[in-house]
């Protein structure tokens, strides 16, 4: 099943007396491109986070924000630094002789003060293990909705493919036609302007033309790389580095059929072709 790289997905869960929150958001890129966004707090976890991720996502930009707060369970778990007060008060005290003046400040104020309060110990190894799992957790939702949009890609790149069939069969059919109308023209127009045209010659400069003319291996290979298209489609592994190759590929013989072109309508087959790829091409700049 194909894979989008497009999708967002989060996930929450109390942990060491920390309510941890991960946001995953992915976007198209060309490789694998990790960015993480993690507080003071947890930045020991970065290597864990990265080679998590890595292990699932092959390719897309992932950005992983863990952001947290603590269990609200009332004012006694609060931990002090009494030195760190202690220091705060001598400081204020030698700022105030220099001012000939006190300046009062309440205890609230003085709790907000970076240093003062004071981080109670965690376990960092039973930290790492549950945000491992909230991260876990995070991607199968994220792969979930990358699997959802994937296979709606999916539809719309079948259903492009099975146009540009139908336009092959049409560009095939109305060959015949072309270099029929061709040879009509150039007889009426030689006898127009020669009183003993010589009709050996006329077939061989319409034998040229044929050559010239004939987008039959065009028309082939344009089938053949739909065919791979609709075959790497059913494959469980990231392709869209090679259906975009595939892309590049139908869009050079569209390119070829419009520039061989005789005639209106196969004009018009090479131009349509041209905007399916295109929108084939949009929709596979999304696809894992």
């Amino acid at each position: 099943m194909i894979k989008s790289m497009t999708a967002f997905a989060s996930s929450e869960a109390e942990i060491e007396n920390l309510i941890i929150n991960c946001e995953l958001r992915s976007v198209n890129h060309r490789y694998c491109d990790i960015t993480l966004k993690l507080p003071e707090r947890l930045r020991y976890t970065e290597a864990a986070i990265r080679s998590s991720i890595s292990s699932v996502v092959k390719r897309g930009k992932i950005e992983c924000s863990l952001s947290y707060k603590k269990q609200s369970n009332g004012i006694e778990n609060i931990t002090i630094n009494e030195n760190a007060v202690l220091a705060l008060l001598h400081a204020t005290s030698l700022i105030e002789e220099h001012m000939h003046t006190q300046q009062s400040f309440t205890a609230l104020e003085i709790l907000n003060i970076p240093g003062i309060q004071q981080q109670p110990e965690m376990n960092k190894d039973s930290l790492l293990l549950g945000i491992k799992g909230l991260i876990e957790d995070a991607l199968k939702q994220l792969l979930t909705a990358r699997t959802a949009e994937g296979a709606q890609l999916k539809l719309l790149i079948q259903e492009r493919c099975k146009i540009i069939q139908d336009l092959v069969v049409s560009a095939n059919n109305r060959l015949p036609e072309v270099l029929a109308h061709l040879r009509t023209k150039i007889n009426t127009r030689l006898t127009e302007l020669v009183t003993d045209p010589d009709f050996d010659r006329l077939e061989q400069e319409m034998v040229f033309l044929a050559q010239k003319l004939d987008v039959a291996e065009e028309l082939d290979r344009l089938d053949a790389h739909v065919q791979a298209v609709l075959s790497i489609l059913n494959n469980n592994e990231p392709v869209g580095r090679r259906l975009d190759f595939l892309m590049q590929e139908m869009n050079r013989e569209a390119n070829t059929l419009g520039s061989k072109s005789a005639d209106k309508e196969m004009t018009q087959i090479s131009i349509d072709l041209k905007v399916l790829i295109e929108q084939m091409r949009e929709q596979i700049q999304n696809i894992e």
